[in-house]
């Protein structure tokens, strides 16, 4: 799991995994360029309809919750550092 939080391309994922994280990246970066054919690649590898828009809603949270930490300036609690620059992963994190 750290590596996908520090490098997703990286880390050692099934393709339908890859290709969710690729379509987690485009909502992310750049919504508007969402086309059908994203939704259609995931459905290719396995995803239903259900996965795909809890995906959707999952992603679309933590981009809003994001947005709102940074235009308020919060910061993370003291003593908490990143998730994927905390100490070694226990083995079922990885």
């Amino acid at each position: 799991m750290r590596a996908i939080a520090s490098d997703w391309r990286r880390a050692d994922l099934v393709e339908a995994d890859r290709a969710l994280c690729t379509f987690a990246e485009t909502l992310t970066a750049d919504p508007a360029s969402h086309r059908r054919h994203h939704v259609e690649t995931l459905r290719r590898h396995g995803f239903g309809d259900a996965a795909i828009h809890d995906a959707v809603q999952a992603i679309a949270y933590f981009n809003y919750i994001n947005r709102v930490a940074d235009a308020l300036g919060v910061e993370p609690e003291e003593g908490v550092a990143a998730w994927e620059q905390s100490a070694a992963p226990a083995a079922d994190d990885r």
